[in-house]
């Protein structure tokens, strides 16, 4: 029992980070809407912009209808996601939407459209991605997404595009035609940044190099890159010469390091690179210098 208790307190004292960086994406996200787009009437996508529109048509507290409008989602998932999630997603929620009203009183930083869709933009896509890089929730779209990607053909990615659609589409009654389309171009922006700070500047990038020079690169890779390589046998269906085809998952960053050693080992060589949305394992390892300074 004493066992077990220590445990459940490591836990606990481990994932105090994890809630103080939602804390302060929320703060970020919640500054973002009310001192630079919602003064401007641009509204964000999500259960969060529905929120916005209705706190536009009925009035009462902007922070209460994201939060009751969240809820149900918060329970699903749950049974999606676990209970690790549950309680990361009803503190981001519950913290975001406090932070809401706090920052309601706050004047404007700007009247400048563009200062404020852009600024905005990058303020909330900051917030929101610091939120899901550390397991956190603000809105409940993406859940109801993967339960609607299951069911059907279409991708989350797809689903919550054709939610925000509908919703960016309702805007141009609500707050008319321009103030719509600075709501989707602040979509775009946030949406890019969330991508950025949620996956890192290292995002990992899939890497095919087909050559007859094989030992050579992949050689060279794992010694200025430190990444492993997998060797596969091909064969040029034109030249009918046998060619290695080499596989390996680099950082953005060393790409460019990458394109050189190819083009130094043999000018021939066909790359193709694509991106990865997961790494799971080791397949990216420590150059070796970094490993001995361990």
């Amino acid at each position: 029992m004493a066992k077990k208790k220590q445990s459940l307190l490591k836990t606990i004292i481990k994932q105090i980070p994890s809630f103080i960086f939602i804390a302060v994406g929320a703060s970020m996200a919640a500054a973002a809407l009310e001192v630079f787009l919602i003064p401007n009437s641009i509204i964000d996508g999500g259960l969060t912009g529905i929120s916005i529109i209705l706190n536009k048509l009925f009035g009462g507290s902007l922070s209460l209808f994201v939060f009751f409008l969240n809820l149900p989602f918060l329970f699903i998932g749950y049974k999606q996601l676990g209970l690790k999630f549950l309680f990361k997603a009803i503190f981001g929620i519950v913290t975001f939407s406090f932070l809401l009203e706090v920052f309601h009183g706050i004047p404007e930083v700007t009247d400048d459209i563009l200062l404020a869709f852009i600024y905005g933009g990058l303020l909330l896509g900051v917030g929101v991605g610091i939120v899901i890089k550390f397991g956190g929730c603000l809105d409940g779209t993406e859940i109801v997404a993967i339960l609607l990607s299951k069911k059907s053909n279409l991708s989350v990615g797809q689903v919550v595009l054709f939610i925000n659609i509908f919703i960016y589409g309702t805007a141009i009654f609500v707050f008319g035609p321009d103030r719509a389309l600075y709501s989707l171009l602040t979509y775009f922006i946030t949406f890019k940044i969330i991508d950025i700070v949620s996956e890192g500047m290292d995002q990992a990038k899939a890497v095919y190099i087909i050559t007859e020079n094989g030992e050579e690169i992949s050689e060279a890779i794992f010694k200025q890159l430190g990444r492993t390589v997998t060797v596969l046998e091909g064969m040029g269906t034109v030249s009918k010469t046998k060619k290695m085809v080499l596989y390996t998952v680099i950082t953005r960053l060393e790409l460019s390091e990458l394109r050189d050693i190819v083009k130094n080992a043999d000018v021939s060589s066909f790359v193709t690179v694509s991106d990865v949305s997961e790494v799971i394992g080791t397949h990216i390892k420590k150059k070796p210098n970094e490993e001995k300074a361990k």
